[in-house]
Formats: C-alpha cells, sequence, structure tokens
C-alpha cells in the first residue's frame, strides 16, 4: 500500500494547504490521509473554524480522508503533537509516506538533525542549557549549535521543528518533504494569494475579505477572547495540587499559576506574571487551555487509541477499508457505537474532543448546541 498522510492544523485551511497537498500527490499520485487537530492547536489557542468545517473543506481542496488528532495531543508540545500524528498514520497500518512541509525540502539535513537529536552530546548540552534557565526551543537550538551550526540553523525554525519531531517519532513512515511557499510562519506578507494561516486568523477577527487566501468561507470565526470570563472562573476554581497535574507543570511551576491568578484580573495579566524566560508564552498558553478541558499530564502519555473519520471522497474510502482490514487501532465512522466501544481510557480521550467541540461553539458568535461529535455527520464528498 503506498498511501501518503499528512498531520496538519489547517487553521485555517488556506491556498498554501492546497498547495501543499497538490505537491504531495505530485510526487505520489497515491489517495492521501490528512490527521487533523480538531477544535483547540498546538500553539495554544483555539481553531479560528471547527473541525468539521476545516475537514470538509480540506476534501473540498484534495485531501481524500480527514481525521481527528485527539484535542491530547493537539494541544500538546511539538513533540507530543508528533507522536499522536505519526502514531494514528502508523495505525492505520496502510499509510507509506509522512508527508509535511518545512522550511527547507533536504530531506537528509533533517534526518541527520532528528538523529542528532539521540546523541549523548546533545543531551548533555540541553541539560546544561536547560539547566542555565533557557526556555526549551532556545536550548535546543543552541545544543545543536555545539554540534553543528547547520544543525542549529534547521532548528530555528517552528515548522523545521515539527519535521524534525516527524522523523524522530516514526518507525515505519517514509518521508515526503515539502519546501514551504509564500508567506512564512507567523508572517503578515505573503505571495499574491498566499498568506500564513495567523495573518488569515488575524484578518478573519479584524472582519476583513480573507477570499483571496482561502477557499473556506468563514462566517462566524472563533476567537478565545470570547472565552475569556469561562478561562478565568475555571482557573480560579483550581488548587496548587490541581495544577500540578496539568502537563508540562514542572519546578513549581502550579505555585506560580496560582499566585497569579489570585492577583490577575485577565487570562494575558496571568501569563504574564507566570512567563519566565524558561517557559515560552504557547506552552503557557497550552497549559490554560488544558486546565479548561480537564486534560492531565498522564492522558497524553498514551499512544492515541482510535481513529476518527471527519470526511472523505471515494479515494479516502480505499483508505478507510485497508484501515478495517489491516489497522492496529479501532477506526470510528459512527460516533455512538464506536464511543461504547472503547476502554475507559480512550473514552477519557475522547471526551476530551466532546467537551472541545462544546467549549469551542461558545467562542463564536453563533453558540450551537452540545455533543456535536455524535450528532454531525461524516461529510462524504460524491
Amino acid at each position: 500500500m503506498n498511501f501518503n498522510a499528512i498531520i496538519c492544523e489547517y487553521n485555517p485551511f488556506h491556498n498554501g494547504h492546497k498547495y501543499h497537498i497538490h505537491s504531495v500527490k505530485a510526487q505520489n499520485p497515491a489517495p492521501t490521509a490528512v490527521i487533523m487537530s480538531g477544535d483547540f492547536t498546538q500553539r495554544g489557542d483555539i481553531s479560528v473554524t471547527d473541525k468539521f468545517k476545516r475537514a470538509k473543506t480540506a476534501v473540498e481542496n484534495g485531501a481524500d480522508l480527514v481525521v481527528e488528532l485527539p484535542t491530547v495531543y493537539a494541544l500538546g508540545s511539538a513533540e507530543t503533537f508528533a507522536r499522536g500524528g505519526v502514531k494514528i498514520a502508523e495505525g492505520m497500518g496502510c499509510i507509506r509516506n509522512l508527508c509535511f512541509g518545512a522550511e527547507t525540502d533536504d530531506k537528509a539535513m533533517l534526518i541527520k538533525t532528528a538523529e542528532a537529536f539521540e546523541t549523548e552530546g546533545f543531551k548533555a548540552s540541553l541539560k546544561e542549557y536547560m539547566n542555565q534557565g533557557c526556555y526549551y526551543p532556545q536550548a535546543v537550538e543552541m545544543a545543536m549549535g555545539d554540534i553543528s551550526q547547520q544543525l542549529a540553523e534547521v532548528v530555528k525554525s517552528p515548522n523545521n521543528i515539527l519535521a524534525v519531531e516527524y522523523i524522530k517519532q516514526s518507525v515505519s513512515l517514509d518521508f515526503i518533504v515539502t519546501k514551504r511557499t509564500g508567506a512564512d510562519h507567523d508572517s503578515d506578507s505573503g505571495d499574491a494569494n498566499i498568506r500564513s494561516a495567523s495573518q488569515i486568523r488575524k484578518m478573519l477577527l479584524g472582519g476583513e475579505d480573507v477570499s483571496p487566501f482561502t477557499p473556506s468561507v468563514i462566517e462566524y470565526p472563533a476567537s478565545a477572547d470570547k472565552l475569556e470570563k469561562v478561562i478565568l472562573y475555571k482557573l480560579r476554581s483550581m488548587t496548587a495540587e490541581d495544577f500540578a497535574q496539568l502537563p508540562d507543570i514542572a519546578e513549581g511551576l502550579e505555585n506560580r499559576f496560582v499566585q497569579a491568578v489570585k492577583a490577575s484580573v485577565s487570562v494575558d495579566e496571568i501569563l504574564e506574571k507566570v512567563k519566565t524566560k524558561r517557559y515560552t508564552m504557547a506552552r503557557l498558553r497550552r497549559i490554560v487551555f488544558c486546565a479548561l478541558l480537564g486534560i492531565n499530564a498522564e492522558m497524553s502519555k498514551y499512544d492515541p487509541p482510535y481513529i476518527r473519520v471527519l470526511a472523505f471522497n471515494k479515494y479516502g474510502a480505499e483508505i478507510m477499508r485497508e484501515i478495517k482490514n489491516h489497522g492496529k487501532i479501532p477506526m470510528i465512522t459512527n460516533v455512538a457505537d464506536g464511543y461504547n466501544n472503547l476502554d475507559e481510557k480512550a473514552k477519557r480521550i475522547f471526551d476530551v474532543d466532546i467537551r472541545a467541540g462544546d467549549i469551542h461553539s461558545l467562542a463564536t458568535d453563533k453558540i450551537k448546541p452540545c455533543a456535536r461529535d455524535f450528532t454531525e455527520k461524516i461529510f462524504v464528498m460524491k
């Protein structure tokens, strides 16, 4: 089996993503599955539109099958995010190529960088820089620089870091690397019809026309700002022991959160009080959303326990047949039946996805009913 898989967020799906899918298929003309984060994202934010809309748009623009990367992994570090996506791809039992974009298409250099992570010299340098108070991405770059300045250049880019993490986490997959085109990561500029996802989100929330840059029509964009009081209530109800159970909490960070919550009247104020040079703002935002959604550190230690289908076309149906015959983890198409057949550990992870959807709706100007995971039909493109 020669199928492709892409791990992504599509927040929102834009012309650059469409280019990437078609580039992948040009290199390997085969059905392509997309493993997409749900209603919250790895940068520590809420997705600008819900997972059902984004999955539908992806299939309408080149993807053949879209499955969900559970929120537990989507709201994790780069390592957790990558591990969740890669284990789903491998769990399908029929994926040959993991496909991703990076600032370089030098696959050999990305593989060399991934291998460097496992060397004793890198590990020792990383530990030393972390002990000096560097935050993790900075420490990684400096530790790589001790090996090679060329490797340090590779890990400067967030897209390259994710690419390296995909390679590190993979056991059985080959890789198709596409060099990014158009706007840089988090850039406010780009080609005539390509802008970064962050710029499109900014334009959407500012009421600007984004139609030149995305095939999707987004009427009610979601914003974390609309959840301000909900988040404050949740954080104010938590003890230091509650914070200590969250992912990425270490070295007394739970106590800093408790003190900051007591002294602050906004989420931004809390984050500014908690932040040190050791903790990136993205990491702190992820912790806040994990608190809101009830994600604890134990959950993300497990490999993903299911493959949840959101959308597909006739070629995606081919992938689904192979998953059914060769998959290593269960595929869920009927949520009610699939949920009932999960064990308790898997149900807790799925419960987070349900809760994420319910809360996502509160961040829009059009609140929708709860439990859409059970009522929203899989989009099938004929």
